[in-house]
């Protein structure tokens, strides 16, 4: 169901969205006590769930192109708080590991995401919370990061 109603015409959500994404990106960078950018917590996240990633999984879950996880690797790998190991199958493939550092890292990093997520929520209920969550979730789908396997371009699929 599309919302073709004169007022969300006017609300600039483009303009809207890319100046929430971008002020909040530089607030969570400019916190004295944050180790980690925004991108490397996102990475420490995804070990936290699942360690030992295949780096193209790791990418794909931040929604990054081999040549932005592969810099993202090197400067958490940098950092001490990740290592890559060759997988033990494949040996072109490469997997990535929290390191004890990481894992000091990253329940600092969910410690923080849990107050920023609570500042992002403070004044709205749980329902307008979830129109928010579901807003944000389907922009993926409408939007693919490749879009020649956008099902709405092929009648096919």
């Amino acid at each position: 169901m599309r919302n073709k109603d004169a007022a969300t015409r006017h609300h600039r959500l483009i303009y809207l969205l890319n100046v929430a994404q971008r002020r909040l990106q530089r607030w969570m960078a400019a916190q004295p006590e944050s180790e980690v950018t925004p991108a490397q917590a996102g990475l420490l996240f995804i070990l936290g769930r699942q360690d030992g990633v295949l780096m193209g999984e790791a990418g794909a879950a931040l929604d990054m192109g081999p040549a932005g996880i592969s810099g993202l690797v090197d400067r958490t790998a940098a950092a001490r708080l990740i290592e890559r190991r060759a997988d033990c199958e494949d040996g072109r493939a490469w997997r990535v590991w929290l390191t004890p550092k990481g894992r000091t890292v990253l329940a600092q990093a969910k410690t923080s995401a849990a107050e920023i997520n609570a500042a992002l929520t403070d004044g709205f209920t749980s329902a307008e919370i979830d129109i928010v969550a579901h807003w944000l979730s389907s922009i993926q789908d409408k939007f693919p990061r490749d879009p020649s396997r956008d099902p709405a371009r092929d009648p096919e699929e």
